[in-house]
């Protein structure tokens, strides 16, 4: 690339991200934002703060096309993070440590590495003096961690034509894993919707001292929780599921059999799919009384819940009445997103190919359905936007980077940085010259 040394340049700049602290709430992403125009300018990369109130900028910076209506390329990412907790670390989560080849610190993984990539590799691109067909875009939002309308989601309403995109490159794939003697690299097409809701038990309050004269909710929720906690749903196969499966075992016909079949050929990538085949119901939050000596009448249990693309939330109440019953409990949904796909048979997929295919010969790239949601489907609402998660990684075990992920010890091999940077320069070069 020129001769300037990419590893050193996007290690660099991860580390100067990786020491602003930007947990979400309450973000702060402006300091990430005017860190990267500082980086980006200078090295002619023309850019532009977008804010709905001032710490909390979005940057947008672009290589413009020579045509108007040329397809446009847009590299996607947030500045946002989870919290950290230093006293779980083994090194400081704001340090940006360099530390046996690999850069430490809270977004390391989600999503600071990628965003370091995306800024030295439309660098680079500009350096070389790449004049594209449609503009190339990078994109570093606020607020995805979150979702309070800071980010992308007010960028697509607020000022579209700053984010507006044929192809995206997003977080969310490019894990690489070795089933039966293959090597695949997973590629998000697709994403369930998050559908949290709150379960609501009932009882009758009293003074604790006296637990006969009430009704505990909070007791009485007890058995409905378990049941929650163990709660399966029908197993159904996506179009991206299937062709991820049928890569690995060949032709597929019933999701239980496929899974059975994976199963006993790697225990690993089957743990990893079956969310890929079924809603997902996980009890993680639980409130009752406010006063150690009150018997509670309430019970509250928050749920996470994780719906395929198209499934209803109809389909989630008849699994919950046939679990739980149909008495002792209300429902109440919170508020729903996601829940999109984009076309696999796409020139954004023959270009993530064929960098795969220069990397490493006789590696396949299959589509994926992300068990999580990413901000891809806000373009994918707003403009119809093929959208993909993907960002190659080879150096870590995608076991042990889904571990990290919003946990202690985040971290990434700059092997990875650097392979990142690399690829996404290719599919701007192979997409929008």
């Amino acid at each position: 690339m020129g001769g300037v040394s990419v590893r050193g340049e996007v290690t660099e700049l991860l580390q100067g991200l990786l020491r602003l602290n930007t947990v979400n709430p309450p973000g702060n992403e402006t300091q990430a934002a005017e860190l990267l125009r500082s980086y980006l300018e200078p090295r002619g990369v023309e850019c532009r703060l977008y804010a709905r109130v001032p710490e909390r900028a979005n940057l947008v910076a672009r290589i413009p096309g020579r045509d108007p209506a040329a397809p446009r390329l847009l590299f996607l990412s947030h500045t946002d993070t989870v919290v950290a907790d230093p006293a779980e670390w083994a090194a400081d989560p704001w340090s940006g440590e360099l530390r046996d080849g690999e850069v430490w610190g809270r977004g390391a993984l989600d999503m600071k590495g990628q965003v370091a990539a995306s800024a030295v590799a439309i660098a680079t691109l500009a350096r070389e003096g790449f004049e594209p067909a449609g503009d190339v875009i990078f994109a570093a939002t606020a607020d995805e961690e979150v979702g309070a309308d800071y980010g992308l989601s007010w960028l697509c309403a607020a000022h579209p034509e700053a984010v507006r995109a044929t192809y995206c490159v997003n977080e969310g794939g490019g894990d690489r894993i070795v089933v039966g003697g293959k090597a695949l690299y997973l590629c998000a097409s697709s994403e369930k919707a998050t559908a949290p809701f709150t379960l609501r038990v009932r009882g009758r309050s009293g003074h604790a001292s006296m637990p006969s004269i009430g009704d505990n909710a909070l007791v009485r929720s007890a058995p409905l929780l378990e049941r929650l906690g163990r709660i399966e749903t029908p197993l159904s196969l996506s179009p991206e599921t299937s062709a991820f499966l049928t890569a690995v075992l060949g032709e597929v016909s019933q999701p239980a059999d496929a899974l059975a079949r994976l199963r006993e050929l790697a225990p690993r990538a089957a743990s990893m799919v079956e969310p890929m085949l079924r809603a997902t119901i996980s009890p993680t939050q639980i409130e009752a009384s406010q006063r150690r000596n009150v018997i509670p009448a309430l019970c509250e249990i928050g749920c996470d819940c994780r719906l395929l693309p198209g499934q209803t939330q109809a389909e989630i109440e008849d699994a919950l009445a046939a679990a739980l019953g149909s008495d002792g409990w209300e429902l109440e949904w919170l508020d729903s997103v996601g829940g999109s796909r984009s076309s696999f048979d796409t020139p954004l997929r023959a270009a993530i190919e064929s960098f795969i295919g220069r990397e490493e010969p006789g590696a396949l790239l299959v589509p994926v359905l992300l068990p999580g949601f990413t901000d891809s489907h806000y373009l994918r609402e707003a403009f119809g936007t093929i959208a993909y998660g993907f960002f190659p990684a080879r150096s870590m075990a995608a076991e042990l980077a889904a571990l990290l992920v919003h946990s202690a010890d985040e971290r990434v091999p700059v092997d990875d940085l650097e392979l990142g940077t690399r690829f996404l320069a290719h599919v701007a070069r192979e997409l929008v010259s």
